[in-house]
């Protein structure tokens, strides 16, 4: 499989060869077997259960009858793609321990093929290249330093012979970059830091001179973000890769830039050369960047009418609320218009390309709080989006969640633990019940169809609450997609009528991808409830419809035979014990463990001490009852081979000893 039958993806729709089936990253299928006529006829056709019950974000590659995909852990499958029988499995055996450096869950997005490799990411660092006929190591590569928390959770590209990986870390303290190995041997062959490095040593690259121009105080001692994380697009004509950039690390530019600047190139998109890693052009979706607005969200690629001339775009719905239409051959800013409402800004200067930005959006020079819309997990978070030629219309998974931005003016860096620079603890969600509902019920998610032409809404389909997956649309005028609910269904490309409809027994954050063999198209989509959502927030992601993480890939087909089996009847698996532990600390040491507990515990554990449906709640731990049991696990790391390292470097056990007593509170707090 070489760049020429990707660049000419539409002469083979039978596969899905790329990340986003082309390297415009559309995400939509020519296939048309199933349409709107009959898609009710649509059925299991094959399902077979992963090992690994975390979140599922992977896409599949499927390359002449051969489905291959990733799974949790960064575990790679090969499938017959007809049958869905295993053909085989790579495990790259990540250490448990490095689930501590990830922001948002042990997850992986997708593999990528060329000639006859499978090429993956893993979530320690490592690039790795297999055999793709039988799943044999070829070669791997280190591509971070891993005395810094980095990861990957993002899919490769391939480009002219070059794999293309970035990595995560941006809210811990690290500095992105994206890197170009040789396809066929590991060999390093560029690398584009997208944060400007110590003025006092040499320029990794010419651009950072005056990048660096728009950084204050000593940025480089925290990193300041900017990971490469997910999207990356490539226009063969033009020659151009296209990368987004993400947040700021920390978030607060108080402590990452000082003396403020739009810190390029946080929140940006950045064309590059392929070949070389040489800077084209950017634009930069958020300048300054303070509330975690990535600008990692996919980027695709199309040809729209814009004033009556057909103008080669670049479209992108990242984080910060506004739907962008760039051209993509210079980084002109087309269009801007929020696509779900916004507070942060009033608008996008067509002139200059910069957000007219709300005053009281800066928390951390009001000292105020600031109820952000949208929230840190954006409008769009990376779940994929899809264009139909067709209708014109993007479609994408919209959602509605506010953040209390709260400025921590006595924030200091430290290990393990997420540094943002902002108050976690005092932007928990209230427990009066009353404001609670409030907040609970102005979130929301729904799939989207808009315009990027006229800049407007079609139609929307309402879920019952965030963090749904990710699109796939068809020359059958159809869009699939799945919720958190664990519904997977399709939808009418015009109207937004739901067709057809199937209980996938979990919730579904991944996209679909469809192709066919001798004849027959098939419908493929990962399954499995999880990432930063249910990890993160608690309670709020029971608003969404949690069902659990069964994670299966699934595939459909007409009158498919196959048939999931009948969920057991059995309680919750987070069901409260007969007797919670006695509390047994001040209300002083309560406060402090709230404290720690959302500094060091909220990302894998959920905000309050509630567990959003992945993990274990820590609310009915049986270990709450004892101060022993309690700090073998969280002192010394009993439990690290599960991902729970030992934080003694950084708490004493009487820290701990307040963390237990604040998930007592808790405990006695739930009804």
């Amino acid at each position: 499989m070489t760049g020429e039958r990707i660049v000419q993806a539409d002469r083979e729709p039978e596969n899905w060869l790329s990340h986003g089936r082309t390297y415009a990253e559309d995400r939509f299928s020519p296939l048309k077997q199933i349409n709107t006529g009959n898609a009710g006829r649509l059925r299991l056709a094959w399902y077979h259960d992963l090992d690994t019950a975390r979140g599922q974000e992977a896409t599949p590659i499927v390359v002449d009858g051969r489905l291959y995909t990733t799974s949790a852990w960064s575990k790679v499958q090969a499938f017959d793609a007809a049958t869905g029988e295993l053909l085989w499995q790579f495990d790259p055996e990540v250490p448990g321990e490095t689930a501590v450096k990830a922001c948002c869950d042990v997850v992986n997005r997708g593999a990528a093929v060329w000639q006859d490799k499978i090429y993956v990411g893993t979530l320690d660092g490592r690039l790795i290249a297999l055999d793709s006929s039988n799943g044999e190591k070829l070669w791997s590569t280190l591509t971070v330093d891993r005395d810094k928390p980095y990861t990957i959770t993002g899919a490769p590209r391939v480009v002219k012979g070059k794999v293309l990986i970035g990595n995560g870390g941006g809210e811990f303290g690290v500095r992105g970059y994206v890197s170009a190995y040789d396809a066929d041997s590991g060999e390093l062959a560029w690398r584009f830091y997208t944060v400007p490095g110590d003025p006092s040593k040499p320029l990794e690259n010419p651009i950072h001179r005056e990048a660096a121009k728009t950084w204050s105080g000593e940025w480089w001692r925290h990193g300041g973000g900017g990971t490469v994380w997910d999207s990356m697009s490539y226009d063969p004509e033009l020659d151009l890769l296209y990368i987004g950039v993400g947040n700021g690390s920390p978030w607060n530019p108080d402590v990452r830039s000082p003396g403020g600047g739009d810190n390029l190139f946080l929140s940006s998109i950045v064309a590059l050369r392929p070949d070389t890693g040489e800077y084209v052009w950017h634009y930069q979706t958020t300048p300054g960047d303070r509330w975690d607005y990535t600008a990692t969200q996919q980027m695709i690629l199309a040809t729209l009418e814009i004033e009556g001339e057909p103008r080669k775009v670049l479209m992108q719905a990242p984080k910060n609320g506004f739907f962008y239409v760039l051209d993509r051959a210079t980084g002109e800013l087309l269009s801007a218009e929020p696509f779900v409402p916004v507070n942060w800004a009033s608008g996008v200067d067509l002139d200059t390309g910069r957000p007219a930005i709300n005053p009281d959006a800066y928390y951390n020079k009001s000292g105020k709080p600031w109820l952000a819309m949208p929230g840190a997990l954006g409008a769009h978070n990376w779940h994929s989006m899809a264009f139909h030629p067709g209708t014109g219309l993007v479609y994408l998974p919209a959602q509605e969640m506010g953040f209390a931005y709260i400025n921590d003016p006595a924030f200091r860096m430290s290990e393990l633990a997420i540094n943002l620079g902002i108050d976690l603890a005092a932007a928990s969600l209230p427990q009066d019940p009353a404001v609670k509902k409030e907040i609970l019920d102005s979130m929301g998610g729904h799939l989207l169809a808009w315009d990027p032409v006229k800049q407007s809404e079609v139609w929307r389909f309402q879920h019952p609450g965030p963090w749904n997956g990710g699109v796939l649309a068809t020359a059958g005028d159809l869009v699939f997609q799945g919720n958190a609910a664990g519904i997977f269904a399709a939808y009418h490309a015009t109207t937004g009528e739901q067709l057809w409809s199937f209980p996938t027994q979990t919730g579904v954050v991944a996209a679909p991808v469809s192709y066919t063999v001798e004849g027959t198209q098939y419908i493929t989509v990962v399954a499995g409830w999880g990432g930063i959502f249910p990890l993160l927030t608690g309670e709020i992601a029971h608003i969404s419809g949690v069902s659990g993480n069964r994670s299966r890939v699934l595939t459909f087909a007409l009158d498919g035979e196959a048939s999931l089996p009948a969920l057991a009847s059995e309680a919750s698996e987070h069901r409260e014990p007969p007797a919670r532990p006695e509390q047994f600390a001040s209300a002083g040491t309560v406060d402090e463990g709230k404290r720690i507990y959302h500094r060091y515990c909220i990302g894998c554990h959920g905000d309050a001490a509630v567990s959003g449906g992945i993990l274990p709640d820590l609310r009915w731990s049986a270990l709450l009852g004892s101060d022993d049991a309690w700090w073998t696990v969280v002192g010394k790391g009993a439990l690290r081979d599960q991902g729970m390292v030992g934080f003694a470097s950084v708490l004493k056990p009487e820290d701990a000893e307040a963390v237990r007593a604040y998930v007592i509170k808790r405990a006695h707090e739930t009804d």
